[in-house]
């Protein structure tokens, strides 16, 4: 089967296009490497909000989250259900005035039914791309309003999706075993394939090129462990250099505020050791962005055993348990002055796999 045109839904007010979280830069890299090879749009509730712009633009029809009053905060939910399916509608619509896509991609968020609207409406490929689970991932941060009309949304969306994809092995054993879905495949997140110039960042901070320098690609918080990173930088004598970040807590660190691609990969090639100090409470879905990041400049990662931490640094870098901070500090100590293999998985590898999966689920479904 052949695809030209590709639809990407991102049906989450909370996941704004050209916003500055990592669900966000997500969004943009794979729409971006989708693009390279197809005629690829964004399908989305929001295109920014509040925080600004930031990152590279990609084709996107914004279909806005609708307004609500805040007196009518405890059905909140609804919102969210008006808002993914707005992005549904556009789909459609854009089908049938002249561009219909041959595959859809939708990020998961609880409350988005709009992959599955948009397959019954044109009878188009879908695969579900899933990053974290969500009744749990939202009750970590917040009180659903109706957990059990969440609880039943989620189950149902879930199994009725032909195709899953899922950025952690954690997910994929969740999604079989305690939500009973079906065709679910383990696909990595990726990194831009970019050489960083280490001298050009160096520069950049006033830093001799004999000086010794860490540092953390990412948001602040306690399950990223970030309260640590001051303690391991001063532990191995080094400047700490915080990547994303514009401000923060530690006076005598590096802020450079979020970056542009390339000037991301200098970053990180401009660095000794590059830090990932997750809690023992962090997600264990995580498939972290930042160790691809390190991997892709041949920075040594020192971090702890989250998610897929581990499997991502491979041979690039020491893992620990969550909390053994000293562990940390020595294993910082003895990677400083050494450079490992640059690994790269690129977000067109991801892209492909992803239409690979729903193209093959669909056919199967279309001979059933």
């Amino acid at each position: 089967m052949s695809v030209r045109r590709i639809a990407y839904l991102v049906g989450a007010p909370s996941v704004p296009v050209r916003g500055p979280s990592g669900a966000s830069a997500h969004v943009r890299h794979l729409a971006n490497a989708l693009s390279e090879d197809h005629d690829t749009r964004v399908f989305a509730a929001k295109l920014t909000d509040h925080r600004g712009s930031f990152g590279q633009p990609v084709p996107t029809i914004a279909a806005g989250a609708p307004p609500w009053p805040n007196w009518l905060d405890r059905y909140r939910d609804l919102v969210e259900v008006s808002a993914a399916r707005r992005v549904a509608t556009r789909v459609i619509s854009a089908s049938r005035h002249g561009w219909r896509p041959d595959a859809v991609i939708e990020r998961h968020t609880l409350f988005s039914d709009a992959g599955w609207r948009v397959s019954d409406a044109i009878n188009v490929p879908w695969v579900l791309e899933v990053n974290a689970p969500p009744v749990l991932a939202r009750t970590r941060t917040e009180s659903l309003r109706r957990p059990d009309f969440a609880r039943r949304w989620e189950r149902k969306v879930l199994q009725n999706a032909p195709a899953i994809v899922t950025v952690s092995r954690w997910l994929k054993t969740w999604l079989e075993t305690e939500i009973g879905c079906r065709n679910v495949m383990w696909v990595p997140n990726g990194v831009a394939p970019l050489r960083g110039n280490r001298a050009r960042a160096r520069a950049r901070w006033g830093i001799e090129p004999e000086e010794r320098v860490v540092g953390y690609v990412g948001s602040l918080g306690a399950e990223n462990g970030t309260e640590h990173l001051d303690s391991i930088a001063r532990g191995a004598n080094a400047k700490l250099v915080m990547i994303g970040p514009s401000k923060g807590p530690i006076t005598n660190a590096i802020y450079t505020g979020h970056l542009p691609p390339q000037e991301l990969a200098d970053a990180v090639a401009g660095l000794d050791a590059g830090l990932a100090p997750y809690a023992v409470d962090a997600p264990p879905w995580y498939c972290p962005m930042k160790i691809l990041d390190y991997r892709a400049q041949g920075t040594p990662v020192i971090g702890t055993n989250v998610g897929e931490t581990k499997t991502l640094t491979g041979e690039g870098g020491t893992i620990v348990d969550a909390g053994e901070i000293q562990t940390m500090v020595e294993a910082t100590r003895y990677w400083i002055g050494r450079r490992t293999k640059r690994k790269i998985r690129s977000w067109q590898r991801v892209g492909k796999q992803m239409i690979d999966i729903a193209i093959e689920a669909h056919t199967a479904q279309e001979k059933a």
